[in-house]
């Protein structure tokens, strides 16, 4: 029973050494107390602990682990020992095990998060770069020490031969020396600083943010452009003021006194002394003095105080007059550019030939004619023009259509889209000649007019417009409304939501409105209105809380209890307009034969 003892001891003597060694892995950076036991882990699973709490096991020493290792050593610790583990089970051991191993994740996984936040605290790749700039920095600095170095080096043994020649004669040529020589140094100096100052550096790329969208910021955007153009305008308005003799005394002493410097040839004399007079009086302004030098009086406009509070159809109507301006804008600066773009690419050959025997006159006359003579002819056509015959054109405009050769160059010059519809009306003009010869050298019935015969051919995108329709072929669209306006039919008397809304294209005829909608292509679903039968006709809002007068028609017929709806139109005033005058054209020739 010893013996059996004593391997039992043995045994669990192993079992406890390979625990010391897991314990000697596990724990090499901080000490056991430090962690939380097993069953205390928040990252503890059920399904790796269960209803198990590993016991601890207490902190064995040195010596009793030799008292272990060796069993006839002193005989009452060894065979306690020995007792306490064999009383142990094995389920106890595995759980220890277990329970160790658990811990080790659990550090392995602490380590594991340090690393992380360590790696994103040093960003390696800034410090890279940085590093890579210091080591370019670096060899600059040593190129320039060698410069400097190899400078000096050339300059002493030129600087020591003349001294040991001059030591003999006298100590004044070695002051005049000393101070060539710190002439020299400064110069150096001075010289590598420039040298520095051109030194070539890749461009930086800033990327501006982008403000978002706000209605207060848009307000006061608009006001800063107001003011910021407020000069020009002024400048504008005087200018022509002058032209049109606003003021007769003003304009006369103006006329004469430029007049009197071009033919003295005082003209840029002039305008940089009323440069430099306006520029006076902006200080003397600027400085509190109240001078007012304009030809048309100011009219000061009453500053509205901006809201703070804005509802949302403030808002949107705000937008929309913004939009509104800017659209206008926009379009007037695009007119000019494209016109003066088609001036130079021979668009209009009529034109540009002007232009081009123009050049050809002043290029011959500046190669023969000194340029005094030329100043001068150009300064008093300049002041004639400006003075006189802008004056009588303004005053006769069918005399300017006439003989105003810059103003009839510019009015005719087209713009892009001018240039668009030109061709579009050519090449549809063209079609329509082309068919017409083919139906008349087909075998065609005599007496067909020839609005009917144009009919025939215009189509939509379904099809001709009177197979769609189901009408006869002398009815076609309006030359307004031949491509349609783009529209949503609201008919308030069907309740289901595909019969209620349906989006197409509105066309007018001399006789019926016609609605062709997007999603079908069978008649059913279009709308024919008989001219004849409408109503009552009227501009319709769909939304009331959105500003405006709307975007909608209403038109009411017998046939419906509500009136149909034509909304979401972007031109539906030209839309009313032409429906509107086709309707009393109708109704009034109806009401004349019925009389």
């Amino acid at each position: 029973r010893d013996s059996n003892r004593h391997v039992k001891v043995k045994q669990k003597s192993a079992v406890l050494n390979m625990l010391k060694k897991l314990d000697k892995i596990r724990f090499r950076g901080h000490k056991r107390d430090e962690f939380l036991d097993l069953a205390e882990s928040p990252n503890a699973s059920d399904t790796e602990c269960g209803d198990e709490i590993p016991v601890k096991i207490p902190r064995t020493s040195t010596r009793d682990n030799e008292e272990l290792r060796d069993p006839a050593g002193p005989g009452t610790i060894v065979m306690a020992s020995g007792v306490q583990d064999f009383n142990r089970t094995e389920s106890d051991r595995l759980n220890e095990i277990k329970g160790h191993l658990e811990i080790a994740l659990l550090e392995k996984h602490f380590l594991q998060e340090e690393l992380r936040k360590l790696r994103e605290e040093t960003n390696a790749e800034t410090l890279r770069q940085e590093l890579e700039k210091e080591r370019q920095r670096r060899l600059e600095l040593e190129q320039k020490v060698n410069e400097v170095l190899k400078a000096r080096a050339e300059e002493v043994p030129a600087a020591q031969q003349p001294a040991k020649q001059q030591t003999q004669a006298n100590g004044t040529d070695k002051r005049s020396h000393t101070v060539c020589s710190k002439i020299q140094k400064w110069f150096c100096d001075k010289f590598g600083e420039y040298v520095e100052d051109f030194r070539f550096q890749p461009e930086e790329n800033t990327v501006e943010t982008e403000e978002p969208l706000s209605a207060r910021r848009l307000t006061e955007n608009m006001r800063r452009l107001k003011r910021g153009a407020k000069p020009v305008t002024n400048f504008v308005k005087n200018l022509s003021a002058l032209s049109d003799w606003y003021s007769i005394y003003t304009s006369a002493i103006a006329f004469i006194i430029y007049m009197n410097a071009v033919w003295h040839g005082w003209a840029i004399p002039m305008f940089l002394f009323l440069a430099i007079l306006r520029l006076s009086l902006n200080y003397l302004i600027a400085r509190g003095w109240r001078i007012q030098w304009s030809i048309v009086p100011e009219v000061s406009e009453p500053m509205e105080p901006p809201k703070e509070d804005l509802t949302v159809s403030e808002k949107f109507q705000l937008v929309l007059d913004v939009a509104q301006k800017a659209q206008n804008l926009f379009g007037k600066m695009a007119d000019i550019l494209e016109k003066i773009k088609n001036l130079f690419m021979w668009v209009q050959p009529e034109i540009t030939q002007k232009l081009y025997i123009t050049l050809w006159a002043a290029f011959i006359a500046s190669c023969f004619l000194p340029y005094r003579i030329i100043g001068l002819a150009m300064g008093l056509y300049a002041g004639i023009k400006f003075f006189l015959i802008d004056f009588i054109f303004k005053r006769c405009p069918r005399l300017r259509a006439k003989y105003d050769t810059p103003y009839i160059i510019w009015t005719s010059l087209p713009t892009d889209p001018q240039l668009k519809e030109r061709s579009n009306a050519t090449v549809s003009r063209r079609l329509q000649t082309a068919a017409s010869r083919s139906y008349v050298g087909s075998s065609a019935p005599t007496g067909i007019s020839k609005d009917e015969d144009t009919s025939r051919f215009h189509t939509t995108k379904r099809g001709n417009f009177h197979e769609v329709f189901n009408l006869s072929e002398n009815e076609r669209p309006l030359a307004v409304c031949e491509n349609g306006w783009r529209c949503c039919l609201i008919n308030r008397d069907r309740k289901m939501p595909t019969d209620y809304i349906r989006n197409g294209v509105l066309y007018v005829t001399e006789n019926y409105l016609c609605f062709e909608s997007s999603k079908s292509g069978s008649s059913k679903r279009n709308k024919v209105i008989k001219l004849t039968d409408i109503t009552d006709i009227q501009k319709y809002k769909v939304l009331s809380v959105l500003p405006g007068s709307g975007m909608g028609i209403a038109v009411s017929t017998p046939s419906t209890q509500k009136p149909l709806v034509f909304g979401a139109m972007v031109h539906r005033d030209e839309a009313f307009e032409t429906i509107f005058n086709q309707y009393v054209k109708i109704t009034s020739v109806s009401t004349s034969s019925e009389s």
